[in-house]
């Protein structure tokens, strides 16, 4: 069952998406040459304290952190550690989430650590972003939840990559549904498989969490030992990049981008909604 939200709900899934972003934007500026990943899950703590809301990782099947720390060939789930101290010239995405009052905010970005980065490397992350909001401007009323996997997966299949060859697009894992629980229905595939059908409409109080994962090379991924710790099965580097979003009677919300996704849409041709908090 996908879980339909008031405009009063959304508002609040809206409280819970700022203060995301406020994780996002401190854990960015200390994601440096020296830091540990470590480092950056106090810091997500303390803007969680700060704004009196509570993190929704931290314990969340077992996981022991309040944030995802995903470094290089990490596509997903990495744990923050004293031991994973981050270099000039990693890469690293950080996905967290925060609860307001029951409800759920969830977003990932991949940031550079230091500089002197490889170009296919920034391309990989522009193209993983881009495609995401690809997804993002297709939460239309009267599409079909596969518009959303299919305007990724095109956005992603039409851009050269560096060197040649094919990104990769992970297969095992994918967007969701989120509200009163982080990871809710519907699962949202980044590519299109004709065997799971068009899924549901798209309805005005319809939420999603969508965040493609794109590796330089495979698709394929395992899990470590730790069972958390998601990497490409042939080493390669990945990107993650995630928004939570609502779709209001006036469009796309996006409940954790600090102008709820105002100028990225417009690139699209499409108007946000208005900011219920604004």
């Amino acid at each position: 069952m996908v879980q339909i939200k008031n405009p009063e709900q959304i508002a609040k899934m809206r409280e819970a998406g700022l203060v995301v972003a406020a994780i996002h934007a401190a854990t960015r500026e200390a994601a440096v040459p020296g830091a540990t990943t470590r480092d950056l899950d106090q810091v997500a703590r303390k803007v969680l304290a700060e704004h009196d809301a509570k993190p929704n990782f931290l314990g969340y099947g077992g996981f022991p952190a309040t944030i995802c720390t995903s470094v290089n060939e990490v596509v997903v789930h990495g744990i923050p550690s004293d031991e994973v101290v981050l270099k000039d010239g990693d890469i690293i995405s950080i996905d967290c989430g925060a609860i307001i009052d029951g409800w759920h905010g969830d977003a990932a970005f991949t940031a550079f650590v230091g500089s002197g980065h490889a170009p296919e490397l920034i391309e990989l992350s522009r193209v993983t972003e881009e495609s995401m909001w690809a997804g993002i401007a297709a939460m239309k009323q009267g599409n079909r939840l596969v518009d959303v996997s299919r305007a990724i997966e095109t956005y992603i299949r039409r851009q050269p990559k560096p060197g040649g060859g094919k990104y990769g697009i992970i297969e095992d894992y994918g967007g969701h549904g989120i509200g009163t629980e982080m990871h809710m229905d519907p699962h949202l595939l980044n590519y299109v498989d004709r065997r799971r059908g068009k899924g549901p409409k798209l309805v005005p109080g319809f939420c999603l969490a969508i965040e493609p994962m794109v590796s330089l090379g495979t698709p394929r991924t395992e899990v470590l030992s730790d069972d958390w710790t998601v990497i490409t099965t042939d080493g390669t580097w990945s990107s993650h990049w995630e928004h939570s979003v609502a779709l209001t009677e006036a469009g796309p919300l996006v409940l954790t981008a600090p102008d709820g996704g105002k100028a990225k849409l417009a690139e699209h041709g499409v108007v946000a909604a208005p900011d219920p908090l604004a």
